[in-house]
């Protein structure tokens, strides 16, 4: 299935928001991965971040 032409936007700013809001969302999910530098070791600090993350983007 295609887009169709009305909805299919095409520019680079747009494409620089997607990526941006993407890169934010993988920089705090970090600490749930046990290879990178971010990675909190103590279930209490997950439960901590993850909290303030969920907070702070979803909070209305």
């Amino acid at each position: 299935d295609e887009l169709p032409k009305v909805k299919h936007i095409v520019s680079k700013p747009y494409t620089q928001r997607i990526e941006c809001a993407h890169l934010t969302l993988r920089n705090r999910l970090q600490r749930l991965n046990r290879k990178t530098l971010g990675y909190s070791k103590s279930s209490e600090m997950h439960d901590r971040i993850i909290g303030t993350y969920i907070e702070r983007e979803y909070h209305v």
